[in-house]
């Protein structure tokens, strides 16, 4: 081979070096935003049971036909409300005024224990929530606007919640990095979340059609199985929602009190936690910890929602006149 042959033979292996240097880069970078996702997720996780408790109410009382393309317009306008307005508004505080980040996520942390206090008072007591209101609309049109409208407008408080959470837990990485990350965050949770309703909103006709259409009589008692265990289904999950909301709630504002100076609420919950661990032999330790620690960091959401809602009660009902 001539001597221009094997120079230009070397360049080219110098560009595949290259290359595959970028290709390492772009697949770590891809692995450190998925594993930051990820991550992040799971910090989201109390409010992201929420949404998928929450939603199949909207869908209640609409006909068959209807229910899955009603989940399908909620899941887009959760999606607008993560990429197109909360995704830039997350990215310029972390830009312009991190510092505002933990106010906001304390916020965001006392409207879930008012949300799940107030749940909770409302089971304990018997009253109505302030959205278990009747709807009159006699045009079913207008009642599935009205519902959707309602939906996304909930969904966008749970989605500032979930995005401000997520972007509390990335590590600084760069702008692209968090960009990334929030948007694989905001597209992951969505598709979960609207995912897992649907196939809950589903799963009654299922059941019904297997246990009528069924040839096998397993898969008939299978189908009557289903019909009769949804009802209790949705209520165990708005259960574990609510107990979500309250234990993600309480944690966000202890650790926000914490970071402001005032450490005692937060110690004493660590503190009690490994007094109630402690009781248990040495291998439950771990397990019995977290669990003390997030129960009550739940009876702290829940104590804080009630001061939240006797304050608020009464201005809501003022402001309603």
């Amino acid at each position: 081979m001539s001597r221009h042959g094997v120079k230009k033979m070397s360049g080219l292996l110098a560009l595949f070096d290259d290359v595959a240097a970028i290709a390492k880069v772009a697949a770590a970078s891809i692995d450190d935003v998925v594993g930051q996702a990820a991550k992040a997720g799971a910090k989201a996780a109390g409010a992201v049971i929420d949404d998928a408790a929450v939603t199949p109410k909207y869908v209640h009382g609409f006909a068959a036909s209807r229910e899955l393309p009603i989940v399908g317009r909620i899941a887009l306008g959760s999606l607008r409300n993560k990429l197109l307005f909360l995704l830039p508004i997350g990215l310029a505080l972390s830009a312009f005024a991190p510092w505002a980040i933990a106010p906001i996520l304390a916020l965001g942390g006392m409207y879930l224990c008012f949300e799940g206090g107030e749940k909770v008072w409302h089971w304990l007591t018997g009253q109505a929530g302030h959205d278990d209101g009747n709807d009159t609309f006699d045009d079913p049109a207008h009642l599935e606007e009205s519902k959707v409208a309602g939906a996304i407008k909930t969904d966008f408080i749970l989605s500032a919640e979930i995005m401000t959470i997520s972007l509390a837990a990335i590590p600084d990485a760069g702008f692209w990095i968090e960009a990334a990350t929030l948007a694989l965050v905001g597209i992951g949770i969505t598709v979960l979340v609207y995912g897992s309703v649907a196939i809950i909103v589903k799963a009654d006709d299922l059941g019904l059609l297997m246990a009528r259409r069924g040839r096998l009589s397993l898969t008939r008692w299978l189908g009557c199985r289903i019909v009769r265990v949804m009802p209790g289904f949705l209520s165990a999950l708005m259960v574990v929602g609510t107990a979500a909301m309250l234990w993600v709630g309480g944690s966000i504002v202890l650790h926000g009190v914490g970071e402001l100076g005032w450490e005692a609420p937060a110690h004493l919950v660590h503190d009690w936690a490994n007094v109630v661990s402690n009781l248990a032999p040495e291998r439950f330790v771990p397990t019995l910890n977290w669990s003390a620690t997030a129960g009550m960091d739940a009876i702290f959401g829940f104590a804080l929602g009630l001061v939240i809602l006797g304050v608020w009660g009464p201005v809501r009902r003022m402001l309603a006149h």
